[in-house]
């Protein structure tokens, strides 16, 4: 799945009424679409004011089934909301609704534009349709950040409807919250879910190129520490898991996978999966463990949005005296998660005592985390955000301390009393606005953490 980055690919279609002040509105028009092409925008529609219900077919027909992320719809003059019903009708993309100031002059009413957005969203409120808007001048900052969060968001829901998460195997029996609902992903977002058998990736990472295993070796040597201290045929097990895991995505065109990985990586294939849904996330293929469909489909939203992997973590203690979380898992957090004054080392499982995991604390920075939730039954979106600070390892495999942006005991408290999973998703950087421009594009409720 490609990922779109800058701007994002808006339809654009101003509308106008030629009883008002055209040239105005057509200057007004001009500058819109200047600073929507500069702020890094692709604007796809008509070039000129549409002031007829003809000219509105046309638009609209021309935008129609086209990977668009935002619709915008330009009050350039006032209209009544005939046009904004027909395109939420036919153009699947969100929708923001753009009126333009108007000075007091004490004479004629130029544009009237406030008043016609007025009338859309009486309309679109009246027929359900969610929406957006702004109230201000061509070239605002804080309405093209607006517009961009709203595109963003819309990529996503664009990208997820066209979404393949690959499940391997089944769930461990009692991970309640590894449980999911195809159909409903599918009705909801639009994913959908292709259940993958072990015994398949397991008779392919058998048959795995032993040249491709050992350049994939040479190449994790000058990454990670200890990994010639080794268990070999262990540790080349995981490599040719990798292989064969990211040969199935190549062939099922998969944006994900969640997979089984204990015990039946330790006892089938004498190996750990961990190291190989490391080096997957880091190639943006979004890996969960356990075969958490919900979490890996987290994960590739926080990726979308923040153009890098996603990390799928336990929190495992908290620390509420000094509001510090400690997030870990057992050695699959992608590599450029790193803490860079820490080389990473190749290390067995604590449990299962078999290679090949990745460990290392996580670098500092800021952090997004979230989880598409079914605790309630139905859909929501969990978001929390904070900052990950350098410390040294807390547990052995992938483990960061966590800051919250809200109390450590207040995050806790919500965690346990709403039932949430024990899975959350991470990635670097502040995506938390997109996330709540998604959930509300989706009518997605929220719980902030």
């Amino acid at each position: 799945m490609s990922i779109e980055r800058k701007g994002g690919v808006i339809g654009f279609i101003p509308i106008a009424r030629t009883t008002f002040d055209i040239p105005l509105a057509t200057e007004m028009m001009v500058q819109v679409r200047k600073s929507l092409t500069q702020a890094g925008f692709a604007l796809q529609g008509p070039e000129g004011l549409v002031t007829s219900a003809e000219e509105a077919d046309t638009a609209i027909a021309a935008l129609a089934g086209k990977p668009i992320d935002l619709l915008v719809l330009l009050q350039a003059t006032f209209a009544d909301s005939t046009m904004a019903l027909q395109m939420v009708e036919r153009i699947d993309a969100p929708l923001l609704l753009w009126a333009l100031p108007e000075k007091r002059t004490g004479g004629r009413l130029r544009l009237n534009s406030f008043c016609g957005i007025n009338l859309a969203a009486h309309a679109l409120r009246r027929g359900n349709r969610p929406y957006d808007y702004v109230y201000t001048h061509p070239g605002d900052p804080k309405a093209l950040e607006k517009i961009r969060i709203l595109a963003s968001a819309g990529m996503v829901r664009r990208k997820l409807r066209q979404a393949r998460i690959g499940r391997v195997g089944e769930n461990p029996v009692g991970f309640d919250s590894c449980l999911f609902n195809r159909e409903g992903l599918t009705s909801r977002l639009g994913v959908e879910v292709d259940q993958i058998e072990l015994e398949k990736v397991f008779q392919m990472a058998r048959q795995a190129n032993p040249q491709r295993v050992e350049d994939l070796y040479g190449r994790l040597k000058g990454k990670l520490d200890q990994i010639e201290n080794l268990d070999p045929k262990a540790v080349r097990a995981t490599l040719a898991s990798y292989l064969a895991l990211r040969q199935i995505a190549e062939e099922s065109r998969l944006d994900g996978m969640a997979v089984r990985c204990w015990p039946q990586f330790f006892t089938d294939l004498k190996c750990a999966a961990c190291g190989a849904m490391s080096m997957l996330s880091d190639e943006m293929i979004a890996c969960s463990c356990e075969a958490d469909v919900n979490g890996t489909i987290t994960q590739l939203i926080l990726q979308l949005l923040s153009n890098g992997p996603a990390f799928g973590t336990d929190i495992v203690s908290f620390e509420s005296d000094e509001n510090l979380a400690a997030v870990w898992h057992c050695g699959l957090a992608p590599l450029s998660m790193a803490d860079p004054a820490v080389k990473p080392r190749g290390t067995i499982h604590s449990n299962r005592l078999l290679p090949l995991l990745m460990e290392f604390p996580l670098k500092p920075g800021r952090v997004t985390v979230a989880r598409l939730s079914e605790a309630e039954g139905n859909y929501r979106l969990v978001i929390g955000g904070g900052e990950m600070l350098r410390a040294s390892l807390s547990f052995s495999g992938t483990a960061g301390v966590l800051r919250f942006d809200r109390p450590a005991s207040e995050v806790m408290d919500k965690i346990i009393k709403e039932g949430l999973e024990h899975h959350l998703a991470l990635t670097y950087g502040d995506v938390v606005p997109e996330l709540l421009a998604f959930a509300r594009i989706l009518e997605l409720p929220v719980l902030q953490i």
